[in-house]
């Protein structure tokens, strides 16, 4: 375990922003990880995981602190069902992949999302009708400030849409360190409702297996791969509106689409509303609209994080002008 000064962070977030860490360290064990966190030298202490939903506008004061911890391996299980246990540090699209090899169900619709496992809880990911929660049992965390470690169930993660007590009431005051899932191992409870994994499926069987590579597919297709173009994917949530102001704008946007929440709500998808104010493809410098998926903003080549922040909020601006709908970032911005 070595501390590095003025570490270059380009290689640790997926948008390829070169910002500088004041410290660095990465970290492979939980006793390292509480080691490095009781440092009084470095009072200012940042997490970092996977690196993909996060934008560097600046360097990074203190010890940045990246979690590499490895390991998956089976808790529980009975004849339907399997509970798995994976370290923080794991990449959550292997560890889909892994799911996938030993026959389990419950991921498939997860696969290519990037990013570790230990960042999936604050997020609470989701993509094709599935979310993290729908298969949660627990995360074990280590808290910050006195270095006790503590369980959070499904209750008490409190998870909501990209959402997660870990976004909300104790934000900066755990590092998660394991996550706990269950998966099935048969009668698997498969989500094919999307149109584009039907499409995807053709004849095919509909499997956990065959899911998985329909959803790689399709993500494929859409979406930039980091190592080319830097991104972090869907930069805003999909926004939830009242049905009434739905109505209202389908008066002036006959083909605006939504998806129901209840019956008083509806989700718009945020990269229609972008879209249709051409900001598809849209490019000023380095920071741009990626020319497949508008719900994407990316870097080809030397862009600052500074420059993405300010595309976005002109995206921003223009959606509240326009349809009166204030879109909020995925991502999250330092």
């Amino acid at each position: 375990m070595q501390i590095q000064s003025s570490f270059s962070l380009k290689n640790f977030n997926t948008f390829g922003i070169d910002q500088t860490a004041e410290a660095f360290v990465s970290v492979e064990t939980e006793t390292a990880l509480k080691e490095v966190l009781s440092l009084k030298e470095y009072p200012c202490k940042f997490i970092l995981g996977g690196g993909s939903n996060l934008l560097l506008t600046r360097s990074i004061e203190g010890l940045t602190i990246h979690v590499n911890t490895k390991g998956i391996r089976v808790i529980t299980e009975t004849e339907e069902t399997v509970t798995i246990e994976a370290m923080a540090g794991e990449n959550w699209h292997e560890f889909v992949q892994w799911s996938i090899e030993q026959g389990y169900g419950g991921m498939e619709n997860l696969s290519l999302i990037p990013g570790n496992v230990g960042t999936a809880s604050i997020q609470n990911i989701g993509a094709y009708g599935v979310e993290l929660k729908d298969i949660f049992v627990s995360c074990s965390a280590i808290a910050m400030h006195d270095l006790h470690e503590k369980d959070f169930n499904l209750k008490e993660a409190t998870f909501g849409y990209r959402s997660s007590i870990f976004k909300t009431s104790v934000k900066g005051k755990y590092v998660i360190t394991r996550l706990r899932v269950c998966l099935t191992k048969s009668n698997h409870k498969l989500n094919t409702a999307y149109g584009a994994i039907k499409e995807a499926l053709e004849d095919l069987e509909e499997t956990p297996k065959n899911i998985a590579a329909a959803v790689v597919s399709i993500r494929q297709s859409k979406l930039p791969d980091p190592k080319e173009i830097g991104n972090s994917g869907s930069f805003f949530k999909n926004p939830v509106v009242s049905l009434s102001h739905y109505k209202e704008l389908q008066k002036q946007h006959s083909t605006i689409p939504s998806y129901p929440i209840n019956k008083e709500q509806v989700k718009i998808p945020a990269g229609w509303l972008i879209d249709s104010l051409g900001f598809k493809g849209y490019r000023k410098g380095d920071a741009g609209v990626h020319k497949k998926q508008a719900l994407v903003l990316v870097n080809y080549g030397s862009a600052t994080g500074k420059e993405i922040l300010a595309l976005a909020q002109t995206i921003q601006h223009r959606v509240k002008e326009d349809f009166d709908i204030s879109l909020e970032a995925e991502v999250n911005i330092i």
